[in-house]
């Protein structure tokens, strides 16, 4: 039977209100039984439901510390965070529930929070008060235990209780429906997460236009949603040392998903749509060691390896291409990894793949060297370009030197690598995207801070710009980094990089 949200009719009894949600698409699915001996029947009969209180989880006290670092920024503003809702896959089937990133760093609560939770600060004489707003479990004597597939025991399994999650979460919590006076009082120091929950975001707007004097200070009040935005992007540039950790136990997770990748090689070569296999093995790893991946796979053999974002992974994977695989494992805590390995499918490089590959880790060895607290975040971009530029001039492929390639109104090299070289890491894939640029790109590196560095050469397969050897080839070595206190540490170092190492890996686990 396919999950579904809205699996069957209302049962016509008159429970709470919240019961059974409206149905999408029921019409011609079996119904619950509805009769009144049914009712008493199921209501009864059931051996005790003992509760245990948890002790606080170790990221309590770290969101804490994030709460109060965002009370401190906005004094007087109540600020609503939340988690999110369900999102449609197809009629009356979901998507996997995923919290907002913000959400899940100012709560701790990660894969096994609850949909359309709400995280509200309530400003006061010292700061904030944090009250965490969800629908507990519903007992078995109600409706919702049985007869409601989005939320019913019955149909979903085990969910917490009020006071279980305050003492998980070290936080004050309210039923879901308590959050409905908070609000009403939406008024110009009410500020939100905007893309967290459309519906929520559109009732809090309504009520601005009511309570406020003018659409000009409407404006203003989007303005404050941004800052808030903005603010808890920037807070999360330097990773507290749980986010560290959790970092590392993806990145470990990860590393395993390449080697079961490779341990499979002979069966994916096999198969017709050999890239498909790949993903499904990663996701596989990804399920077994944390929660999900931290995004789509991309599994790119041969020429697609030249498509930056390739995730159709359709195509055969060919002894003598080279396969680019790009994957992360999204720990429970939703903390991912990025790594971008580049791997020759029957264990050894061609010369010019090997001559390709070499290059792109060459770029992406500079790009590290220079890593280190007080240097602006830019510049592991532009040192990176400058091992490109040097290269693909010495081989002949650009129609200028590589000093005049690098200049500003040139970039002819960047022809064969359009993306940027780093991405803050975290809680996203592309982690503190609402961050100000001066705080970003124009950055200056500081202990704790966590991105990638990910050169690349891709060479279209017609591309008449470069000989027909290099067409089809296309190449990226991605690591995860962390800045240190006097440099910086790759993470990902364990797994292997080098030409001569990814062949040994290749040519131990695939045969």
């Amino acid at each position: 039977m396919a999950t579904s949200t809205n699996g069957s009719t209302n049962t016509g009894t008159d429970e709470k209100k919240d019961a059974t949600p409206e149905p999408r698409a029921t019409a011609n699915r079996s119904t619950t039984p509805g009769s009144e001996r049914f009712r008493e029947y199921i209501a009864g009969g059931w051996a005790g439901h003992p509760e245990t209180t948890p002790a606080a989880r170790e990221q309590a006290a770290f969101a804490s510390e994030r709460r109060t670092r965002l009370s401190a920024q906005h004094p007087g503003k109540r600020l609503i965070i939340p988690a999110g809702v369900l999102k449609q896959r197809s009629n009356d089937t979901d998507f996997p529930f995923r919290a907002h990133s913000a959400f899940a760093y100012l709560t701790g609560w990660g894969s096994d929070s609850e949909p359309g939770s709400v995280l509200v600060l309530e400003p006061n004489a010292n700061g904030h008060d944090a009250t965490l707003y969800f629908r507990e479990r519903a007992g078995r004597d109600s409706a919702e235990f049985y007869a409601n597939p989005a939320i019913g025991e019955f149909w979903i399994g085990s969910r917490p209780s009020l006071a279980q999650v305050a003492s998980d979460l070290g936080l004050d919590t309210r039923g879901i429906a308590d959050v409905a006076s908070v609000i009403e009082e939406t008024d110009e120091n009410t500020l939100i997460v905007r893309e967290a929950d459309a519906a929520l975001t559109e009732q809090v707007d309504g009520l601005r236009l009511i309570n406020l004097d003018d659409r000009i200070a409407d404006v203003e009040a989007h303005q404050g949603d941004d800052e808030l935005a903005r603010d808890l992007s920037e807070s999360r540039l330097i990773k507290d040392s749980y986010e560290v950790e959790q970092i590392r136990l993806a990145i470990a997770a990860t590393a395993r998903g390449f080697d079961d990748i490779i341990e499979d090689l002979p069966r994916i070569t096999a198969h017709a749509r050999g890239e498909r296999l790949v993903e499904g093995v990663f996701n596989g790893r990804a399920r077994a060691d944390g929660n999900a991946v931290g995004y789509d796979t991309i599994a790119a053999s041969g020429p697609h390896a030249c498509i930056l974002h390739w995730t159709r992974n359709d195509g055969s994977v060919v002894p003598g291409d080279l396969i680019l695989v790009d994957a992360g494992v999204e720990v429970e805590s939703y903390y991912t990894a990025d790594i971008t390995r580049t791997l020759p499918i029957d264990g050894r490089f061609s010369e010019t793949q090997r001559l390709v590959y070499e290059t792109v880790r060459e770029a992406a060895d500079a790009a590290f060297a220079i890593v280190k607290p007080g240097i602006r975040f830019r510049e592991i971009h532009a040192t990176a370009m400058a091992v490109i530029a040097r290269r693909t001039a010495e081989w002949g492929l650009l129609p200028v030197t590589a000093e005049e390639a690098l200049e500003a109104d040139n970039q002819h090299h960047r022809r064969y690598m359009v993306h940027g070289t780093s991405h803050h890491l975290g809680l996203d894939v592309h982690d503190c995207a609402q961050a100000r640029r001066e705080l970003y790109l124009d950055g200056i590196l500081e202990p704790g801070m966590i991105f990638t560095i990910e050169p690349g050469l891709y060479f279209q397969p017609d591309d008449l710009t470069v000989p027909e050897h290099f067409r089809g080839i296309g190449v990226r070595i991605e690591d995860n980094i962390l800045v240190t206190s006097d440099g910086a540490e790759n993470l990902s170092i364990a797994i292997p990089r080098t030409a001569d190492e990814v062949e040994a890996w290749v040519q131990r686990l695939a045969s």
